[in-house]
């Protein structure tokens, strides 16, 4: 049975393909990069980076840009950039949807 393609991406896979949008960043730099960003929020262990990392690839939403002093530089491609952007809009959709509510009890 084929796997089926993302639909939606969970939070670490949406800030690992958020942090390589600004360009190629190794492994333990996406980790940093998405522990900064979010404030300490959001956190990627080693395990679940290389395993997205592989998923990812194979999905090709990244590739393998270059290997540098034994560190692995991923980038985005097309298609990659063009899930986050989707997940983007996805996410901004609902953050919109759940704005109207919340207004409408505010002013209740």
């Amino acid at each position: 049975m084929a796997r089926k393609k993302l639909e939606t991406l969970t939070e670490q896979m949406y800030y690992v393909l958020l942090a390589l949008s600004a360009g190629p960043r190794h492994g333990y730099e996406i980790m940093q990069v998405t522990f900064q960003l979010t404030g300490g929020r959001v956190s990627i262990g080693a395990g679940t980076l290389y395993a997205l990392l592989s998923r990812f690839e194979e999905e090709g939403y990244l590739t393998l840009h270059n290997v540098q002093d034994r560190r692995k530089y991923y980038a985005l491609t097309p298609s990659g950039r063009a899930v986050l952007h989707e997940e983007y809009r996805r996410l901004r959709r609902q953050v919109a949807d759940g704005a109207k509510l919340l207004e409408e009890e505010d002013m209740a």
